[in-house]
């Protein structure tokens, strides 16, 4: 029996219907998937007034990890710029540094950010809290070469969407339970927080063709825990099973109504809001997941885009300017 679920945004609704949709994954589907490539970063840049520059940075087990450091050129560098650091999606199975990458180059353009995107080992070559270490240890080395990359410290924003989303959750815990290093905002985007697949609206979003369904997020999971299962699975990986949201930075979090991530993305608000914490929620009527990355031009993923960015603003103003 299919559960009934909250209506398509209208315009979002016509803009997917040119979309080829499919509703499981397997080990081939996802090896031709990956074939495909994102958006070329060149493209991306045309247009832009940004150095771009690749570094390799040491892993926790001696992997190397691609960052790649975009800037802004042009601007006034008498005072350090602020960084987000991008963790891109992709069910953690699939993707690249360059991701979902126009989301963060908006930051760039609006707020003169530097944008640092880590390319961290997928699932299912790699599982367990490897994914999340190396965008932790990407994350130290930004932070170490502050000076260097013409960075605020104290203005650094870890950000993701999706699988990236649910990373950036992870980091976030591990940077906090670490003491290291300052985090000054966390963005969530339809951030992939619970590997448990219980919720109302994972059960909405299954059994039919979409961009995320819940036997997808199955076989993403499946991926990335590996062995573990149960009580073994750490909030590092599932951040939605974390005991103790207390003391995280300011958290912005967003998704769709119409989308498998929306409840446990309010579960996760609200338990920060219960700890103490300090979180902004929308949900977007109509949006299914990742709509704005898909379709940034639909009127709900421009609103979505907008408020994110203001946000941001805000979170990032010199308190001189507030």
């Amino acid at each position: 029996m299919t559960l009934a679920r909250p209506d398509l945004d209208p315009q979002l609704r016509a803009l997917l219907a040119d979309m080829p949709l499919m509703s499981e994954l397997s080990p081939e589907m996802l090896a031709q998937l990956r074939q495909f490539p994102s958006t070329p970063i060149d493209t991306l840049l045309e247009g832009r007034a940004v150095d771009r520059r690749e570094v390799t940075v040491p892993g926790p087990d001696g992997a190397r990890i691609p960052l790649s450091i975009l800037s802004p050129v042009g601007t006034d560098r008498s005072t350090a710029a602020p960084c987000v650091y991008w963790i891109h999606g992709g069910g953690m199975i699939m993707g690249d540094r360059f991701s979902q990458i126009d989301i963060p180059l908006d930051w760039l353009d609006l707020l003169g950010a530097v944008v640092i995107s880590v390319d961290y080992r997928l699932a299912p070559e790699v599982t367990g809290t490897t994914l999340v270490e190396d965008c932790y240890h990407g994350l130290l080395w930004v932070t170490e070469h502050a000076d260097e990359l013409g960075i605020d410290p104290a203005r650094i924003v870890v950000a993701g969407a999706s699988a990236g989303g649910g990373l950036a959750a992870g980091v976030t815990l591990m940077a906090r339970d670490r003491a290291t290093p300052a985090i000054a905002a966390q963005v969530l985007i339809c951030p992939m927080l619970d590997h448990r697949n219980v919720t109302a609206s994972s059960r909405q979003y299954s059994g039919d063709p979409g961009v995320w369904t819940r036997e997808m997020n199955e076989f993403g999971w499946r991926s990335v825990l590996g062995d573990l299962a149960g009580q073994d699975v750490p909030g590092y990986v599932s951040p939605a099973v974390a005991g103790d949201l207390s003391g995280l930075p300011t958290t912005y979090i967003d998704a769709g109504s119409a989308e498998v991530f929306r409840d446990e993305d309010v579960d996760y608000a609200t338990r920060i809001w219960a700890a103490g914490g300090q979180a902004e929620l929308h949900i977007w009527a109509g949006g299914f997941h990742g709509f704005d990355a898909l379709y940034p031009q639909a009127r709900v993923s421009a609103a979505a885009r907008r408020t994110r960015s203001d946000w941001l603003t805000r979170v990032l103003s010199p308190a001189s300017d507030a």
